[in-house]
């Protein structure tokens, strides 16, 4: 499993007594295909799964072709003063830390406001 893990193939047909229990060891696999009657081809035209997956070691980092991949997601944060106060020192010290010192003045000038109320 540590060889098929590593190598994130796109199908892994896992062919043992004991394929339920390797399955819980698979980290990085496009499709995995259980038992002796799971043959790829049943998942490539009849079984139902997806059939678009990644391959070359893809599937390390990404999953088959799905609804979310077309799906368009968007993060929302909201920090009140306080949640600033206590992350600010923090931000500001890891901002200076890569030379990015717009990141840290968006901070600073909060905080600075926040003093000056």
């Amino acid at each position: 499993m540590d060889f098929s893990n590593n190598y994130a193939p796109e199908h892994l047909i896992i062919n043992t007594a004991d394929s339920n229990n390797l399955a819980k060891s698979v980290r990085n696999a496009g499709s995995v295909f259980l038992g002796s009657y799971s043959c790829e081809s049943a998942g490539d035209y009849a079984s139902g799964t997806n059939h678009t997956l990644p391959t070359n070691g893809y599937a390390k980092n990404y999953s088959g072709v799905s609804v979310d991949s077309f799906s368009k997601k968007i993060s929302f944060q909201e920090i009140n003063a306080e949640g600033i106060k206590n992350l600010g020192p923090t931000i500001e010290l890891m901002a200076e830390a890569e030379s990015l010192l717009g990141h840290k003045n968006a901070v600073s000038v909060r905080l600075k406001s926040l003093e000056n109320d």
